[in-house]
């Protein structure tokens, strides 16, 4: 959208953030929530808390407080977003999206900052990290995308300190009952949750960092959640059960790489082509071939003799014709299941990396500058809530405008943002 598109706009943001009233408790409050979200939308480059403070005439230090101590219930407002979501967006073919953010920082105050991946830069640095569940319509002519739930990763590190009895995550406020968790723990109780709260999904997709756990595949089980997520091409399973429970090679699960390529499973099928979605440089096709497998687990918690699961899984390899590039992707979905319709739900995977470009340039996403764990979090919030209207604004304006008319259906140079707060910033008393 352009600056044109989003001035008129302006009203119905206000309008939209009016239904967070109720979670609260003072108007000057609210007031300062209604700046904030807002501000995340202005076309300036540094989209953090002085920034904002400065071009709306308010002290930094009161929209500092805002987002780190003022009283509002940000749980209740994440409940609504989510509900709103269904209600607005909901679809019967709705995708899950579980992926990870990382933001580089310097110093080592912001909470859970550490030398940790990221996947951003695509090295080791000092960065926070964030655990993010989005929801897609996965729609091919008007796609909706919005987060329903974001989460801080608290490295091993800080929990550690905490237990020592250190001061780092007091001093970051971080919450007692905030400990450890892995990541693909964070994303099943992120499902959970929002399932709870009446989210429906028809899939759910991750890439291989939480693919190649079988906990999480047995997780999404126990959930009754279909899912089809990558792998890693040493993750290792058994196209037929073994003889019996050893450790002797005969008997031992395989690389998903090897069995794709030495399989009768696999090498007894031709690949089968199928377009996964139109693109500027045209249509983006793969080849893929697919087979039932049975994914280790362990009668323990020990992890001694690993044994095949009971129930089977899909194991499909993806091959680029283009490019020669392989993907392994695992699913729980039924045998009868089309492997095109995984497949699609697989690829759909490029909506977060998307939704995650246009947030950190278009809603300061990555732009926090905060040293609470609640101002962290309520940043996110924000900024969450900026994109989703912007996102549901972009459908209504797509659905209402040809594709050659501009940013209706495709890229410009323009960038989405507001220029002056003025139309639409109230005073804070």
């Amino acid at each position: 959208m352009d600056v044109d598109q989003i001035r008129s706009l302006q009203p119905a943001a206000a309008g939209f953030l009016q239904k967070f009233r109720d979670y609260f408790g003072r108007q000057a409050t609210f007031d300062y929530f209604l700046l904030y979200v807002v501000g995340l939308m202005a076309n300036f480059k540094r989209k953090s808390i002085e920034p904002i403070a400065l071009m709306a005439g308010v002290a930094v230090r009161s929209l500092q407080e805002f987002l780190a101590f003022f009283k509002w219930d940000h749980d209740r407002v994440w409940r609504h977003l989510r509900q709103d979501v269904m209600d607005q967006h909901g679809s019967d073919g709705a995708i899950g999206v579980i992926d990870g953010s990382s933001h580089p920082k310097s110093g080592d105050k912001t909470p859970g900052v550490q030398r940790q991946w990221s996947g951003q830069s695509g090295k080791i640095e000092n960065c926070v990290v964030g655990c993010h569940l989005l929801y897609t319509d996965n729609d091919a002519a008007n796609p909706f995308s919005g987060v329903l739930a974001s989460d801080l990763f608290l490295p091993e590190s800080w929990a550690e300190d905490r237990a020592s009895g250190g001061q780092r995550c007091r001093e970051a406020k971080i919450p007692d009952e905030l400990a450890y968790r892995k990541k693909w723990r964070i994303a099943l109780d992120q499902v959970e949750q929002t399932i709870g709260q009446g989210v429906r999904f028809s899939w759910i997709t991750f890439d291989e960092e939480y693919g190649s756990v079988s906990d999480f595949w047995f997780g999404l089980d126990a959930l009754g959640q279909r899912g089809i997520g990558e792998v890693r091409s040493n993750f290792r399973c058994w196209v037929t059960k073994p003889a019996c429970k050893s450790f002797r090679g005969e008997h031992a699960s395989r690389k998903v790489k090897n069995l794709c390529r030495f399989s009768p499973a696999f090498t007894q099928q031709p690949w089968q082509t199928m377009k996964i979605k139109d693109t500027t440089r045209g249509e983006l096709t793969w080849q893929y071939k697919a087979a039932r497998v049975y994914l280790v687990e362990y009668a323990s918690e020990k992890r001694t003799v690993p044994q095949p699961t009971d129930r089977q899984y899909w194991l499909i390899v993806a091959r680029q014709p283009k490019t020669d590039e392989i993907k392994y992707f695992v699913s729980n979905a039924a045998a009868n299941a089309s492997i095109q319709e995984m497949m699609r739900a697989a690829f759909a995977r490029w909506h977060v990396e998307k939704w995650f470009e246009r947030a950190k340039q278009e809603c300061g996403f990555g732009a926090f500058e905060v040293r609470t764990y609640t101002s962290l979090i309520r940043h996110w919030l924000c900024s969450v809530l900026a994109m989703y209207f912007l996102a549901a604004a972009t459908k209504r304006l797509r659905g209402e405008k040809s594709a050659d008319h501009l940013r209706a259906g495709g890229q410009s140079g323009q960038h989405p943002g507001v220029e002056n707060l003025e139309p639409i910033l109230v005073v804070v008393g």
